[in-house]
């Protein structure tokens, strides 16, 4: 599930606007190391390398199609694969998003819930993917549908929050729910060949039903005044 990595090079809070976490956010530096040590595990340490340990670990909707029917081990491909990348440049992608609006789900919803949710909706991007394509034996992988749902559940929770884009000869600053309203309609309105567009659409979608289920914004920061002006 290759992430949007042309949004921005580098997207920071807004100085005057950043959200304060006064906890550290443990499953979000836990997801961001995970990632990193099972993706160079994968190349033998070499960050360039290609993909040698874990490669049988990719989910292939065929399979997986063919597993629901049977009970096989490619159902687990469903887990294993979104903490699987292609390359460098999307581990980092999907770093930076998890970074940068992580910290505030984890601070809202608690870290035990964000880690329940992670995988669920990694589950869910996994299976709008397949129900989109559920015939190709095409490789799917990557954490940008689990990621998919943080920004979900941020675009609900933090909408106006102001962000900083940081592209190589240009900077702006933008709310996050034009950012994040952005990447959802990106995904959906412009597909691109070989990119899991429907797996981030889909764990997007399962992040604000997430938000939604728990009673909304205002339940969810019940008490966090503070958390309540972005």
């Amino acid at each position: 599930m290759r992430p949007l990595c042309t949004l921005a090079a580098i997207v920071t809070p807004e100085p005057n606007a950043k959200l304060e976490i006064p906890r550290l956010p443990l499953i979000v530096w836990t997801l961001l190391g995970l990632n990193v040590l099972i993706y160079l595990w994968d190349r033998n340490w070499n960050p360039l390398g290609t993909s040698a340990t874990f490669s049988d670990l990719t989910m292939h909707p065929n399979e997986v199609v063919g597993a629901m029917r049977h009970q096989g081990f490619p159902l687990v491909t469903v887990f294993t694969a979104m903490f699987l990348h292609a390359n460098l440049t999307h581990l980092l992608g999907n770093l930076v998003f998890l970074y940068v609006f992580g910290p505030g789900v984890e601070e809202a919803i608690g870290g035990a819930r964000l880690a329940l949710y992670y995988l669920a909706w990694g589950v869910v991007a996994a299976a709008a993917q397949i129900w989109v394509d559920p015939y190709t034996s095409a490789p799917v992988l990557g954490a940008s549908g689990a990621i998919g749902g943080v920004l979900g559940a941020y675009f609900l929770l933090f909408p106006t929050s102001r962000l900083e884009i940081l592209i190589p000869f240009l900077e702006f600053e933008t709310p996050a729910w034009l950012l994040l309203g952005g990447w959802f309609v990106f995904q959906v309105a412009f597909r691109q060949e070989g990119v899991a567009n429907w797996a981030h659409a889909g764990g997007f979608l399962a992040g604000m039903a997430t938000v939604l289920v728990l009673g909304g914004r205002m339940a969810v920061l019940q008490g966090r005044e503070e958390l309540l002006e972005y």
